[in-house]
């Protein structure tokens, strides 16, 4: 008698695909969100400081990170909007969206580090405190917070990078709430009542037989 071994059969690849557009997605909404939370929470730090002459002392001033610049703030919610907006358009729709979310990204890096050594804020500042166009600050100093701006625009960065690359193989918006253009089944007639002659000239007028034979 002889025996038959089963051998197993290759496991397919096309699970590697669905795996790594699973993976890129996950890693993607992460990147995406947390850079977007993390440059809006940087811009409202304090970014400079300073010391302005007003009336023969010293004034002290601050200047956050909306005070020097508003593009980080403001590309970090274009970002986070187009984030949710790729997954409500495909093909070269989501392309696009994905295009501009790695804008938005490199957009807020590069403003965060124009604005991390930036002392126009703190002048303008000054000139108003001391009634003086021509005052500025002195002792200036800067903080980290620009570049914590900056480390999250590269998370937006890097999401946006993700959705180029990984972005045909993420799911849409499911479409089962949008209405199809196949007809609506027709509804069963009701049967026609004899004692109700409105009843006898609907059915007449559908074409049945009111009688019922």
């Amino acid at each position: 008698m002889e025996y038959v071994t089963a051998v197993p059969h290759p496991r397919p690849d096309a699970a590697r695909p669905s795996r790594a557009g699973r993976r890129s997605l996950a890693l993607a909404l992460l990147s995406g969100a947390l850079g977007a939370a993390v440059a809006l929470l940087a811009t409202r730090q304090r970014w400079s400081e300073g010391t302005a002459t007003v009336a023969g002392g010293d004034f002290p001033l601050t200047a956050q990170g909306s005070d020097v610049t508003g593009v980080p703030a403001a590309l970090a919610i274009v970002g986070l909007a187009a984030l949710v907006a790729v997954f409500a358009v495909r093909r070269a729709g989501r392309a696009a969206v994905a295009a501009l979310l790695a804008l938005c990204g490199a957009g807020t890096v590069a403003a965060a580090l124009l604005g991390a050594s930036d002392g126009s804020a703190l002048d303008e500042k000054a000139a108003r405190a001391a009634g003086d166009t021509s005052a500025t600050v002195h002792a200036l100093t800067h903080t980290a917070w620009p570049y914590v701006a900056a480390a999250g625009g590269a998370l937006i960065l890097l999401a946006g990078l993700l959705a180029l690359r990984y972005g045909r193989l993420w799911p849409a918006m499911s479409g089962r709430y949008e209405r199809s253009g196949a007809p609506r089944p027709r509804r069963a007639a009701r049967p026609a009542d004899p004692d109700r002659p409105e009843d006898l000239w609907k059915a007449l007028d559908r074409g049945e037989d009111p009688t019922g034979a």
